[in-house]
């Protein structure tokens, strides 16, 4: 922490947190914490674990893309292509201009649908 009167960097020098490790703009830390544990779980196979949590998370930020949509990879990797299609449109109908992951769940979508033939 800089001591009163020191100059700082501009903003523009000053390097930022990756952006998988900052919460979104509306996400507080209990449930970036939860996105934290349920891809730990996801990566290390407990599907159900991970969407639990990410369940858990949903209940306190229902309107999260991002919730949604980690949640879709995690029905996909399940095979429960269904209910991943249908999360991952859920994300994009609170995705607004994010054009990113408007284009990820365009992915998530493709694949349970090849997946479910």
């Amino acid at each position: 922490m800089p001591t009163p009167g020191t100059p700082q960097p501009p903003i523009e020098a000053r390097p930022l947190p990756s952006p998988e490790a900052r919460p979104g703009p509306k996400e507080n830390v209990a449930v970036a914490g939860l996105m934290e544990s349920a891809r730990g779980d996801a990566a290390a196979g407990r599907l159900p674990n991970a969407a639990a949590s990410l369940e858990r998370a949903l209940r306190l930020e229902p309107r999260n893309p991002r919730l949604w949509q980690e949640l879709a990879r995690v029905r996909l990797k399940q095979g429960d292509f269904v209910q991943a299609e249908n999360l991952a449109a859920r994300s994009n109908s609170y995705a607004g201009s994010d054009s990113g992951l408007r284009a990820e769940n365009a992915r998530i979508i493709e694949q349970a649908r090849a997946g479910r033939r």
